[in-house]
């Protein structure tokens, strides 16, 4: 599997949408105003999906804003969890894309990352 994106959430994120800079993420296929759906699925198997578009920000650049709202109350998600966008290669060589999120908990005096699921 390989790591596409990764970011610990901020209050924006989980009120209004994922911002992921294009820059992370290679050359994209498509335009600022351009939109597209991203099919990606969770640790349970279960698929989400994601509406994308191409924005532009002064201070960023070009933006994938991903609306993600649904997931976000789903697995009651908070400032400071971790999220991975996984891009995986099955056999037929099609991919697949994962999300992953992960919250740190305090468990006997260590912290840990746990699944959010």
């Amino acid at each position: 599997m390989t790591t596409l994106f990764s970011k610990f959430l901020t209050k924006a994120d989980i009120e209004n949408v994922l911002s992921i800079p294009a820059c992370t993420l290679g050359p994209l296929p498509f335009r600022e105003g351009h939109s597209m759906n991203m099919h990606a699925h969770d640790g349970n198997g279960q698929e989400w999906i994601f509406s994308c578009n191409i924005q532009r920000n002064e201070s960023v650049g070009h933006f994938l804003s991903v609306g993600w709202l649904e997931f976000v109350r789903e697995r009651n998600l908070q400032v400071d969890d971790s999220v991975t966008i996984l891009e995986e290669v099955v056999k037929n060589q099609a991919t697949c894309i994962k999300i992953e999120v992960k919250r740190k908990i305090r468990l006997f005096g260590k912290d840990i990352w746990a699944d959010v699921i």
